[in-house]
């Protein structure tokens, strides 16, 4: 026989129901902010593998004719370093097969190693063909700018809706790439190397940046005579030719028209008209801000 509910049993009903509504959007939102936290960067770059193996052709073809290398082979073990493997669970030696199909002897006197000054940097390489950055390996010329992470699902490949930040997880498969290559690049280096680091920041040297933490502990004080620290700071300084690369990008700033005109001043053209303001030493365009380091 049915028997209708006092007010207090159905109060105590409604209040029942309602917390369990407020458990259940209480593990909804966890959910989320852990799922937004781990996935908050870009998906796989799109057109990965074709990306990856026509640079690799570019590079043995173009860049450094005289190298040989299997682009298909070194595709399918960077794929398996990558793919059937939870987005924050690809580890360095992951991808040791890979960077096996990918050795490369690098000349003495001639790397150059950057932090917070990429841009510039690789201005400077290409400008004065004197230097060689991590990007202009194989490896670095492969995979820059891209981005990349697997499903644990099997057979489900490259996730292109969202990958994680490098932040978000130290098993990044992105970062462990990176790092392989940082160390293997520093640990090659000999004779005299180069750094140039950002002067405008708090921190020019990060002992967390991938220079200060993972590079420097890998050069081999055996191998490296001499390093070479170039601080820039700003326009006005430290080295002509980095500071004529930062002029071509901002050339209405003072200093740059004034060391122009220094620089005109010496191989005895005329000098223009810099307009009103104070007035720069010629010592704007000479080596500044220099430290060198004897191993």
């Amino acid at each position: 026989m049915y028997r209708q509910p006092s007010r207090p049993e159905t109060c105590l009903q409604v209040r029942f129901g309602l917390q369990v509504v407020r458990m259940t959007l209480i593990v909804v939102v966890v959910q989320l902010v852990l799922f937004t936290g781990l996935h908050a960067g870009p998906g796989t770059t799109p057109n990965l593998k074709r990306i990856v193996i026509g640079r690799c052709y570019d590079y043995v073809t173009l860049v450094r004719p005289t190298s040989r290398y299997d682009c298909a082979e070194i595709w399918r073990e960077f794929e398996a370093a990558v793919v059937s493997k939870a987005p924050c669970s690809v580890r360095v030696r992951d991808y040791r097969r890979m960077f096996q199909a990918t050795p490369q002897a690098l000349p003495c006197d001639k790397l150059l190693f950057w932090s917070k000054t990429r841009d510039l940097v690789h201005r400077y390489s290409a400008a004065t063909r004197q230097f060689w950055t991590l990007e202009d390996t194989l490896v670095g010329f492969m995979f820059n700018d891209l981005v990349w992470c697997g499903q644990e699902e099997k057979d489900r490949g490259f996730d292109f809706s969202s990958c994680p930040e490098w932040s978000s997880c130290v098993d990044h498969p992105v970062y462990s790439l990176w790092k392989q290559a940082s160390q293997n690049f520093a640990a090659a280096a000999c004779g005299n190397v180069t750094v140039v680091l950002n002067g405008s920041i708090p921190n020019a040297f990060n002992r967390k940046s991938m220079f200060g933490g993972v590079e420097l502990d890998s050069l081999n004080p055996r191998m490296v005579d001499h390093v070479n620290i170039k601080v820039v700071a700003n326009l006005e300084g430290p080295y002509v030719t980095l500071m004529l690369l930062q002029c071509m990008k901002n050339p209405r700033q003072r200093c740059c028209q004034t060391c122009a005109s220094s620089l005109l001043n010496r191989i005895g053209a005329p000098r223009p008209s810099c307009g009103p303001g104070p007035r720069y030493s010629t010592m704007l365009c000479e080596p500044q801000h220099e430290q060198h380091w004897t191993t």
